[in-house]
């Protein structure tokens, strides 16, 4: 867990976790990721039904 905060946001668990801003910022991004993958299913959904 700690190698995949490091590397999806550039800080440790620990760090995530001391800090309200740091928290905030990666929950920030964690929202806008899945706002995009929920676009690209839809997207793809709606392709798959024109075939």
């Amino acid at each position: 867990m700690e190698k995949a905060m490091q590397q999806s946001h550039g800080m440790g668990y620990a760090e995530y976790n001391r800090k309200l801003e740091n928290r905030l910022l990666v929950e920030k991004r964690r929202e806008k990721e899945h706002r995009k993958s929920l676009q690209m299913v839809s997207t793809i959904m709606t392709n798959l039904k024109h075939y």
